[in-house]
């Protein structure tokens, strides 16, 4: 308690509730308020889809944010009515096969950018940049005749087949995600592959042995980007894919509503609830490296 000059005890100013409320709305209210208005747009549609799957109706036209009743009849309905899991299994396995051999290939070419100088390193950095400012569909038409002709010689890499469609993604594979490689590489003391190199290693050894280790959360998070991308993929695969057996699961459940939108909307919302499945299961298994492997190959160019 303060005490005037003149010796009398002066009381402490007490802020009021409401007063102490309108200084919080006005320094930290107002960002909450902004968060719940974000996640209520980003879970809005994730509630309509949820709700769409477990309608019994099944159609578009009857599908509320809250339905009347739920049942598992969409869901029993794609299994048994589809080709579900053969089209499940091909998404998978474009989505797997690609992000593996995407993230090794990057990886090995991020190396020898990197830590090698030859001729023609620095045409090839950039190329990889300047073939990234033109979009993939402008090769549909080239590489669509390309194929018609291969696929005539070697059918096991033509159309409707899994290692033809592979050969497309991976055309695309020394793209952006060698720039990222590099950058993360660039952070590694190149102190590491000389000592290394005086002890006899050889520079796979170095790569495998010493600069994969360290590098765990760049290809982490390329897989990631590489993963969704593919599953996600539509054009190329319906120039590809034109078999119902071949079909990836986003081909398949367009090809439901493709003509009748209305009536199985329900066995659409269940797919796209089953095909983010494993999204979030691998960005749930990589989520620790995501931060840093995003960040720390910014460190140097």
């Amino acid at each position: 308690m303060a005490v005037h000059a003149t010796g009398t005890a002066r009381t402490p100013y007490r802020r009021s509730a409401g007063t102490r409320f309108s200084l919080w709305a006005v320094r930290l209210g107002w960002r909450h308020l902004v968060m719940l208005a974000v996640v209520a747009f980003a879970v809005f549609p994730v509630l309509f889809v949820v709700s769409a799957a477990l309608n019994p109706l099944g159609t578009l036209s009857s599908a509320q944010l809250w339905p009347t009743g739920a049942s598992l009849a969409n869901a029993r309905d794609l299994f048994t009515n589809t080709p579900f899991t053969t089209w499940y299994a091909n998404s998978l396995f474009f989505a797997v096969t690609n992000a593996a051999a995407t993230v090794m290939l990057s990886a090995l070419a991020a190396y020898a950018f990197s830590r090698m100088r030859f001729r023609g390193r620095r045409v090839g950095l950039v190329g990889l940049l300047v073939i990234q400012m033109f979009p993939q569909f402008l090769a549909i038409v080239a590489i669509y005749l390309m194929f018609t002709t291969l696929g005539e010689y070697y059918p096991g890499i033509g159309f409707d087949t899994r290692w033809g469609l592979l050969l497309v993604y991976l055309g695309g594979a020394l793209s952006i995600n060698t720039w990222l490689m590099k950058g993360f590489f660039d952070t590694v003391p190149k102190e590491l592959d000389e000592s290394a190199q005086i002890d006899g290693a050889s520079h796979a050894q170095v790569f495998f042995r010493i600069m994969l280790p360290l590098v765990t959360p760049v290809l982490a998070i390329v897989g990631l980007l590489v993963f969704i991308s593919t599953i996600n993929e539509f054009l190329m695969a319906s120039v590809f894919l034109r078999d119902t057996d071949a079909k990836t699961l986003g081909l398949g459940l367009y090809q439901l509503v493709s003509s009748q939108r209305n009536a199985n909307f329900g066995m659409f919302a269940v797919g796209a609830i089953m095909l983010s499945l494993p999204t979030l299961a691998v960005f749930w298994f990589l989520q620790r490296y995501i931060t840093e492997g995003l960040t720390s190959g910014a460190v140097k160019g």
